[in-house]
């Protein structure tokens, strides 16, 4: 397939580039700085942008197949990047007609917040993480409004640990207590398999 990768130099999105390459996928990695990506493979096409220039969005859609959202932002950033973000690369999708969108959000938010235990429910996300949440939710309500093939993927805390694709995923609901936290090369993994195995108009959460 023809993916193309917002947020290609994070922990998670170079997860992505590098995973979907040894699955033979064609990949365009969007990045700000391609100097950032320290290796080549003739399967990788880099192409520099900001994912908040619209124009620049909808030209590098252009022959995708699949979209990979894997846009993140510092903690305390208040600029709501992630939302605004994915905001031109549903556009961009529409402009193209490109129908399949994978998006990167974060365990707790929607209907998952009840799988948060105590501490993060009630200290970490309203004191720490809450723009981080914040920035989310608005990037979801885009994501479901967007009448695209959508994919949600919502990981608990993000580890740099091995793959081993022994994760949980889904609902999880019936699946606790949940240990908080997953490595970004499995989240890549659930993601990628997504490519394949298509779960539409669904959110995903994934933990151990």
């Amino acid at each position: 397939m023809k993916l193309i990768i917002f947020g290609a130099t994070g922990g998670t999105g170079l997860q992505v580039v590098q995973q979907a390459l040894e699955l033979g996928h064609a990949v365009t990695a969007f990045v700000r700085n391609p100097g950032q990506v320290t290796f080549t493979h003739e399967g990788l096409t880099l192409v520099e942008g900001d994912v908040l220039d619209s124009a620049r969005v909808q030209s590098a859609m252009q022959g995708q197949e699949v979209v990979m959202c894997s846009l993140g932002a510092k903690a305390m950033n208040k600029d709501m990047v992630r939302a605004r973000g994915t905001k031109n690369i549903i556009a961009g999708m529409h402009q193209e007609n490109v129908r399949r969108l994978i998006c990167l959000s974060a365990l707790g938010c929607g209907e998952s917040h009840t799988l948060l235990p105590f501490h993060y429910k009630y200290l970490i996300c309203p004191f720490f993480l809450k723009h981080v949440y914040r920035d989310h939710e608005v990037q979801e309500t885009y994501v479901r409004e967007s009448k695209l093939d959508w994919t949600i993927i919502r990981p608990a805390a993000l580890t740099d640990g091995q793959l081993t694709r022994t994760y949980l995923h889904g609902e999880l609901a019936a699946k606790q207590p949940l240990k908080m936290k997953i490595s970004r090369a499995d989240v890549a993994d659930l993601m990628l398999n997504q490519v394949s195995k298509s779960v539409l108009g669904k959110a995903l959460s994934i933990s151990y």
